[in-house]
């Protein structure tokens, strides 16, 4: 009985316990292996919203190609902070932008530096800036990643590439109990429809050819539980089901055994 028992306990135990081929990143990687990757940047479409910032030598006329600047108070009432930011313009269903003095530009489909450029040529070839120097940046454009990470969140994109890695790594990495081998991405598509798509971290070859290797706006990333964790969420509130209870039982059956046959 006590053979029994304690085999039984060391059973649950490794049951238990998660197999390295299910935790390590990119294990098809080979020292030295170099890969060549086309770099994916963030293209504009409707309803994103952007900051276009244009300076000249002449201040009046500067002030006159930009937006004006806004006000927003921050904290509760009777709070007197206030952060001063620039306003930004509203892509429309149609890919186009209203700007001061060129009137519906079409920036959808387009990279920041593709947008900074356009609008330099514009306003050069309308005669209005000979000298303008133009910054984009992007205004509202967030991903989300949900689940087995430590850091759920939606975060703004900042830069022109960003890829599930990066993601993963500003939401904290995965838990221990991420399921590595099927992460999803859920990607709306330019026909408005949605697409899952099925990414798998341990192997460096596969990620790399993902589609979504590169994210983009609006993409949601969510990392599934593993076995474990499954069976962790399944027995809360229900602990007849659960390993550590079954151990708990064979121990003190152990022990009742044990003062029995003294």
């Amino acid at each position: 009985m006590k053979k029994i028992l304690f085999t039984l306990s060391l059973l649950l135990m490794l049951a238990s316990c998660s197999s390295t081929k299910d935790i390590a990143y990119f294990q098809d990687a080979q020292h030295g292996t170099v890969s060549t990757i086309e770099r994916k940047l963030i293209t504009l479409k409707p309803e994103d919203k952007i900051s276009i910032l244009v300076n000249t030598r002449n201040q009046e006329l500067t002030n006159s190609l930009n937006l004006p600047y806004v006000s927003r108070q921050i904290g509760g009432s009777g709070s007197y902070g206030t952060s001063v930011g620039i306003s930004a313009y509203t892509i429309d269903k149609e890919g186009y932008i209203n700007f001061p003095t060129l009137g519906r530009v079409h920036v959808a489909g387009m990279t920041r530096s593709e947008v900074a450029k356009k609008i330099k040529s514009l306003l050069d070839k309308e005669g209005q800036a000979k000298d303008a120097t133009v910054t984009v940046e992007f205004a509202n454009l967030k991903y989300a990643i949900l689940g087995e990470v430590k850091n759920p969140n939606s975060y703004s994109i900042d830069r022109d590439a960003i890829t599930i890695l990066d993601a993963i790594s500003t939401a904290g990495d995965l838990t221990i109990q991420g399921q590595r081998t099927n992460v999803q991405v859920i990607r709306r598509e330019e026909d408005n429809t949605e697409r899952v798509y099925k990414v798998n971290l341990c192997s460096l070859e596969e990620l790399q050819k993902s589609p979504v290797y590169y994210i983009q706006q609006n993409d949601v990333i969510y990392v599934e539980p593993n076995k474990m964790r499954a069976r962790q969420a399944t027995v809360n509130g229900n602990n007849i089901r659960s390993s550590a209870f079954w151990i708990s039982i064979a121990s003190l059956l152990t022990s009742v055994i044990n003062l029995i046959t003294r």
